[in-house]
């Protein structure tokens, strides 16, 4: 189990990617707008944060400062990004709210698919992360394009 966490820090790392993972997902395919989204969209955000905080307590794969912590950086300005516009309601704040809470789920997959792909023994590691962050943005880009229709209807219902 050292092996995958290293750490206290590592265990919570991981832990809060689970969350997020799982209540990411589960905001993507659920209605939004609803209470449930809302309450599994907070939790989401917190666990992001957690997740974000611990990857600048992780200095094992570098010995310092690192791409995964520009990576962690972004993630945290996706997040931001997203929350904000749902907390101020400015005018047009949701497709704000949308697009980058998307972003920042995509971004997590994408830094799954990472953690996964350089896990495989024999490997090139920034070869496998890039291939992995290249297959699920396109992946992502494709499906934001499909569904970024029905959002909008839904939302020009809504907002």
């Amino acid at each position: 189990m050292d092996n995958l966490v290293g750490s206290t820090v590592g265990l919570i790392h991981l832990i809060a990617a689970l969350m997020a993972t799982l209540s990411g997902t589960i905001v993507l395919v659920i209605r939004k707008g609803t209470r449930v989204h809302k309450q599994i969209g907070y939790l989401y955000a917190v666990s992001m944060a957690i997740l974000n905080i611990t990857a600048f307590m992780t200095y094992r794969l570098f010995g310092g400062f690192g791409i995964f912590h520009v990576a962690a950086l972004l993630s945290a300005l996706t997040l931001i990004g997203g929350m904000l516009p749902a907390i101020q309601r400015p005018k047009g704040w949701i497709y704000r709210h949308l697009a980058f809470m998307y972003w920042s789920v995509i971004g997590l997959y994408a830094a799954f698919a990472s953690e996964v792909l350089t896990r495989v023994p024999e490997t090139p590691f920034f070869g496998m992360v890039g291939i992995a962050t290249a297959i699920i943005m396109i992946l992502g880009t494709i499906i934001y394009i499909k569904e970024r229709k029905k959002w909008i209807v839904q939302f020009s219902m809504t907002s």
